[in-house]
Formats: structure tokens, C-alpha cells, sequence
């Protein structure tokens, strides 16, 4: 490193800034340029150390040296800008040509993932009663044992209530179960939100079955729920026929069996025509010869229901139904096995793509 010089020493002053220029000038990259410049012009570079030493001159002289340095300093500066710019742009040059990408190459990405056909198929049961004008609900996976059954006119002893059937959660005591339905949040809803309500609940459900080709101990159900002045069975039946052709097309053929709920009255199952064998096939495997296919069970809301949650059921009426959407999703696409639908296996998602 070249020594301090005076201010005044005109000709060494000139001998730096042309070994500064010189420096700047072989800088091949803006890492050794920045080296440079601490060297020349940083806190204890050369230029800065002439500079300082003005004040050391007498107070005649100061001016004259002031601008001496002064002249040397624009030189340097100047000379440092327009290479840091050179160096820029080549540095921007070689990187967009580092980057380029030859997009006539065959890709070499990883396959992508795949949507779950079950939370597909859920988003689209939320928008066939989104575009009726219902509401999505939501509610705790982890439920009150007074939501889950009592609040649903479950009694004391129902045998859904035993360990059979129910997942409790420890302590004994606490009343806390993983819900068997999606039925608490009709409840919740009807408590926090009142009446009239159109809500539907798609969502996860736990019951102690074994995981088997149709069973499975965590299962996904939607819940609708009505309440309103003046609603009939006939208004049931048509929004699950509704419901039904926007599952399984226009052709779909349903019907009501009485049947038995606890939180239903009337109550019925809802059945459809089987899709194999339209009910003509008396050896037909998929609906036992039967004809008809178990979809999902619904009826007019029980006044004690009503009652439970603060509704006066001799001015308002309702109806609910509960699906399982493990089961619809096998009805759409011809799922032999509901453990593909869990096992995490990407080649089953990806046959349905970004729909279902």
C-alpha cells in the first residue's frame, strides 16, 4: 500500500490517483472492487489518510491542499462509479445467463402430488348447497358428550353412547367424546345462529369400527339442516333429490324407507336405484339384488331437538339429513375398497384429478 503524501505535493497527488485509477481499472468483479475502494477511499485508505492530513497544515495552505485532495477524490470517485456499473451489468449478464432455462428440454421435475378425493368431493357437496343458498358450518372435532347425544335426544342408555360405538376421552368424567356425527353442530348452530337456518356441515366423524374394505374408525359425513315456518317432508325430499342428481347425474332415481333416529320424526332412510343393475338384476352384487342402495338417513327434526336448543316447534319445523361421503365417493367412482381412500397412496388421488 502506496504511503500518505502531503496535500500540498501536487505531483505525488497525481502519482496516486493515477495508481487509484490503475487499482480500479483491474478490479475484474465488484468483490475485488469494493476491496479497492476500502484501500482508497474506506477510513483508513490512502486517499482518506492524505485527506486528514490538512489540518496539519498551516492555515495559509489548507485551502490550497483541500483542493488538491479534492481534485484527486472527484477523480477517484467518478472513476469507481462508472466501474461499479460495468461491473454490474456484466454481473446481471451472467447470471440471467446462469438462469436460462431451455424450455425445448424434457422436464426433469417430480411428479406433483394430488388432491384427496374425499376433501375434492366435500368442497364440491359445499357448493351444490352454497348455490341453493344454504350456509357452510363448522363445529369441534372433539365434542360435549351434551352436544354429541343429549342436546340430540339420545337417551341415558342409547346404545350409541357405549364404548362400542364411541371414542370417550380421559379423564372419566369429562364428558368429552370425538364426535360419531356431524349431527352436534345442527345444535350449536340452532343455539348460537337461531332460526330460520339452512346450514350444511361436511366434516370428520370417529366411530370404534376396524378399518376394513367399508368401514373405517375416522370417516367424513355432511349434515343439512332446515328450520324454518311451515317445512315438510316434501321439501326434504326435494333437496335430497337435488342433492342426489348433482352427485350421480341426472338419471339418479331415489326413495324414502322409514327408518329410526333418535333426533328424527318422522325418520327415514334414503335409498338409491342401484346404478348397476337398475333393479333388474336379482343376483346383482352391488345392491344384494335388492335393486336399491342405502345412501344416507334423514327425517323431519324431533320437537325435543327444537326444545334442546331454545326453538318453539309449534312455530318452526325442520328437517335433517346426514351422508357419508366415503360412501358417495364410491357410489360416483366405483371404489371397491374404502381403505384406498386412507392408505396415502398417490396413484389412487391422481385418477381424479383436480375434481371428483
Amino acid at each position: 500500500m502506496l504511503e500518505p503524501v502531503s496535500p500540498l505535493d501536487q505531483t505525488a497527488l497525481d502519482a496516486l490517483g493515477t495508481a487509484a485509477l490503475a487499482a480500479i481499472a483491474e478490479a475484474s468483479d465488484l468483490d475485488s472492487l469494493a476491496q479497492v475502494r476500502r484501500d482508497w477511499t474506506g477510513d483508513q485508505g490512502v486517499i482518506t489518510l492524505v485527506n486528514r492530513r490538512i489540518k496539519e497544515l498551516p492555515a495559509a495552505d489548507r485551502a490550497q491542499g483541500g483542493k488538491n485532495v479534492g481534485a484527486v477524490k472527484q477523480q477517484v470517485f467518478a472513476a469507481l462509479g462508472e466501474r461499479q456499473a460495468a461491473l454490474e451489468a456484466k454481473a446481471a449478464k451472467l447470471r440471467l445467463a446462469a438462469e436460462s432455462v431451455d424450455v425445448t428440454l424434457p422436464t426433469d421435475r417430480q411428479p406433483i402430488g394430488a388432491r384427496q378425493p374425499l376433501e375434492l368431493l366435500q368442497e364440491r357437496i359445499a357448493d351444490v348447497f352454497t348455490a341453493m343458498g344454504w350456509t357452510i358450518a363448522e363445529g369441534p372435532e372433539l365434542e360435549a358428550e351434551w352436544y354429541n347425544f343429549d342436546a340430540l335426544n339420545f337417551g341415558p342408555d342409547h346404545p350409541a353412547r357405549q364404548m362400542q360405538d364411541t371414542f370417550f376421552v380421559d379423564p372419566p368424567g369429562s364428558n368429552l367424546v370425538l364426535r360419531t356425527h356431524t349431527s352436534p353442530v345442527q345444535a350449536r348452530v340452532l343455539l348460537t345462529q337461531g332460526v330460520p337456518c339452512y346450514v350444511a356441515v361436511p366434516g370428520k366423524t370417529f366411530r370404534t369400527d376396524e378399518l376394513d374394505a367399508t368401514h373405517t374408525p375416522v370417516f367424513h359425513q355432511v349434515e343439512g339442516l332446515a328450520v324454518d315456518r311451515s317445512l315438510t317432508m316434501a321439501h326434504l325430499r326435494g333437496t335430497l333429490d337435488h342433492l342426489a342428481r348433482a352427485m350421480f347425474g341426472e338419471g339418479a332415481v331415489t326413495r324414502l324407507r322409514p327408518s329410526f333416529f333418535p333426533f328424527t320424526e318422522p325418520s327415514a332412510e334414503m335409498d338409491l336405484l342401484c346404478f348397476v343393475c337398475r333393479g333388474q338384476d336379482s343376483t346383482c352384487r352391488t345392491c344384494g339384488g335388492s335393486g336399491w342402495i342405502e345412501w344416507g338417513g334423514c327425517g323431519m327434526v324431533d320437537p325435543n331437538v327444537l326444545v334442546a336448543t331454545g326453538v318453539d316447534p309449534t312455530e318452526y319445523q325442520g328437517f335433517a339429513f346426514g351422508m357419508g361421503i366415503e360412501r358417495t365417493l364410491m357410489f360416483r367412482n366405483g371404489v371397491a375398497d374404502m381403505r384406498e381412500m386412507v392408505e396415502g397412496d398417490v396413484r389412487f388421488s391422481l385418477n381424479y384429478g383436480v375434481t371428483v
